[in-house]
């Protein structure tokens, strides 16, 4: 049985714009490997093995632009740079954890959906 559905649950996001985007292909990812501390960019690229240096140079500036991810660079030789979650970036943590729990529940409805409407438009 689902709830119904609340409409001042929505009242804070702006018609047809969403307050922030968080639904980008590397954006999870990259919040799930810094769940555990602060990492370097190199150490990013071994678990986030098919994003390019520049995708993920520009995700990572774009998370630090939304206050999701902080940049600490060390007066070092060489320069050492180190990206961490803030304590806004570590709040969505439980969104994600809902959305991973929701699509546990109805993926295979969602594929079935999909071969459905796939099927039907193939027939066209």
């Amino acid at each position: 049985m689902t709830r119904p559905l609340d409409p001042d649950m929505f009242a804070g996001c702006a018609p047809g714009r969403p307050p922030i985007q968080i639904g980008g292909k590397w954006t999870v990812k990259i919040i799930i490997c810094l769940a555990d501390g602060p990492r370097r960019f190199s150490e990013l690229l071994v678990p986030l093995r098919r994003i390019t240096p520049k995708t993920l140079a520009a995700s990572l500036r774009s998370m630090e632009r939304d206050g999701l991810v902080s940049r600490t660079a060390y007066a070092e030789n060489p320069p050492r740079v180190e990206y961490a979650l803030t304590s806004l970036g570590r709040t969505l943590f439980d969104p994600l954890a809902a959305a991973c729990m929701w699509t546990s529940t109805h993926l295979p409805d969602l594929l079935a959906a999909r071969a459905a409407h796939d099927a039907g438009a193939a027939l066209s």
